[in-house]
């Protein structure tokens, strides 16, 4: 018999494939970890409003899978920048109001070779996603305790800023606008497209980008924004 643990490991290999995304054992096995992590974490530290770990996995670790593709066509279009800081075919990535570290652990685990910070006011959400870099071992997964819109441009700027559930799109851009590279874009994950929320002052909203999320009957899209004056 297969166990919940090996079925859920199969849902999520089955997942990827389906995404085009080349996810190897090892990959899937620190995925499975996280889940573990996060299934018991959040018993204490109620991190996610979700107890079930098979909705978890439907809707936290398939759903953040999803804009990998994504992200992939950003990183491989992009050319080396002016400070060679950044080689083509990578990115350095913030994740704003990261929470239990979604989008940006998935990220982190998917592409070692590319920076991922992951940035929150809550202390225990920070220190969480702390724990998780430590146990699955991910040297490129930084935690960083702090409001966005305080983090020092001096201290490095990011190629995508992206964010899932976090905030209206005008927020969002505004306070992080200071840590975004000059061709940088930020990346916004939504339910339905945006309709009703107009791209804010100063940012060209570019691109919206319907997303299929396998094994989730819902609504994803992500929301491509830019500078004007880039």
């Amino acid at each position: 018999m297969v166990s919940d643990a090996d079925r859920r490991r199969n849902q999520l290999g089955e997942a990827a494939v389906a995404l085009g995304l080349s996810v190897s054992p090892a990959m899937l096995d620190r995925l499975m970890d996280y889940l573990q992590m996060l299934q018991r974490w959040n018993k204490v530290y109620n991190l996610t409003a979700l107890r079930d770990p098979d909705e978890m996995l439907s809707h936290h670790l398939m759903d953040c899978l999803a804009m990998l593709p994504a992200l992939k066509r950003h990183a491989a279009s992009r050319v080396d920048d002016a400070s060679g800081a950044a080689p083509a075919g990578t990115l350095r990535l913030l994740d704003v109001g990261s929470g239990a570290g979604l989008p940006g652990v998935v990220i982190a685990v998917l592409h070692p070779e590319w920076p991922v910070r992951c940035v929150d006011t809550v202390a225990k959400k920070a220190s969480f996603i702390r724990q998780v870099g430590a146990e699955l071992r991910l040297p490129n997964l930084q935690s960083l305790h702090a409001r966005v819109e305080n983090l020092d441009p001096a201290s490095g700027v990011y190629d995508v800023i992206t964010s899932r559930a976090f905030a209206s799109l005008a927020d969002f851009t505004a306070w992080s606008s200071k840590v975004l590279a000059p061709q940088g874009v930020w990346l916004a994950m939504k339910g339905k497209p945006p309709t009703d929320e107009p791209a804010p002052p100063g940012v060209q909203m570019f691109h919206v980008e319907h997303l299929q999320v396998p094994g989730l009957e819902a609504q994803r899209c992500l929301v491509w924004m830019r500078r004007t004056d880039r």
